[in-house]
């Protein structure tokens, strides 16, 4: 059990915990050196990795390797076709090179998602995606919000990891929202920083609303315990986090903050060397 427990994102379903940590441990605690917190975690049991990917991982067949062949014909209307036009408006806004969608777009003219797809592929942020690999990142947004045991499952994966030793949740992309649902179905908990990374939690109608516990009149209900902090740190390119501003949807106590990335806006690694990162987490573990 770890003082830090770590919560991924998408496109992670042929890792594993130790492969992510390999990632993950090294810049977390580059950033606390940066922060001037460099003997906030040391030990290598500070740090616990949330691994609910091999719940979207195909099961193995003949001839299939890694994700399978996805392409535009594969996404399906409703949260899916829905997400994509949200992330292509978003990239259109922040990178020059993506050209936004039409006004017929909105009706779903045949063609849409593979317009979508062709104009992500040339922004900065999906740069080097494949495409199968944006779609099956679609689907698991879709199964982790609508398949309930999948959702149960990815969340009990995170509970079992936080126990009374645990200070800080760190948590990146969907496994925010995997990480504050868990949190808030733990009223007891004694984590004092969650610490929310490149976040989808603030989009209205496709996530937001969906969430559990539903929200009441626009607001998220959080049950988190008086002594929790909860910091939201987005980069201004971050296509995933459409709302850097997460107080409109939860409330005032609700710390955010910009970061900047350069051409790594959703990228955890950057988003953990950041200082303000470093110093949600470094209050967490009670670090001076």
């Amino acid at each position: 059990m770890g003082r830090i427990v770590c919560v991924h994102g998408i496109g992670q379903q042929i890792s594993g915990e130790q492969s992510l940590l390999r990632d993950w441990t090294p810049a977390l605690l580059d950033g606390l050196t940066r922060a001037g917190h460099r003997h906030a975690a040391t030990a290598d049991d500070d740090v616990a990795m949330g691994f609910y990917r091999s719940l979207f991982r195909p099961a193995g067949d003949l001839l299939a390797v890694g994700d399978p062949m996805f392409t535009a014909a594969d996404v399906e209307p409703g949260l899916e076709e829905d997400l994509l036009l949200a992330w292509w408006w978003e990239a259109a806004r922040v990178d020059p090179t993506v050209a936004p969608p039409e006004a017929d777009t909105l009706v779903r003219v045949p063609g849409s998602a593979q317009t979508a797809l062709r104009q992500l592929s040339r922004s900065r942020f999906f740069s080097g995606l494949a495409l199968r690999a944006l779609v099956f990142d679609l689907k698991q947004v879709r199964q982790y919000l609508e398949d309930q045991e999948l959702r149960a499952e990815a969340r009990a994966t995170v509970n079992k990891l936080i126990s009374a030793e645990t200070q800080v949740v760190v948590a990146h992309s969907l496994g925010s929202v995997v990480a504050y649902e868990t949190l808030a179905a733990m009223p007891d908990h004694q984590v004092r920083a969650l610490v929310t990374l490149g976040s989808p939690l603030g989009i209205p109608n496709l996530i937001f609303d969906r969430l559990d516990p539903t929200p009441h009149d626009g607001l998220g209900t959080w049950s988190g315990p008086d002594h929790l902090k909860w910091t939201n740190i987005a980069d201004r390119g971050d296509v995933v986090a459409l709302e850097k501003d997460l107080r409109p949807r939860f409330g005032p106590q609700v710390i955010n903050a910009v970061v900047h990335n350069g051409a790594h806006a959703h990228t955890v690694t950057a988003y953990l060397t950041d200082k303000l990162t470093s110093a949600a987490i470094a209050g967490g573990l009670g670090a001076s």
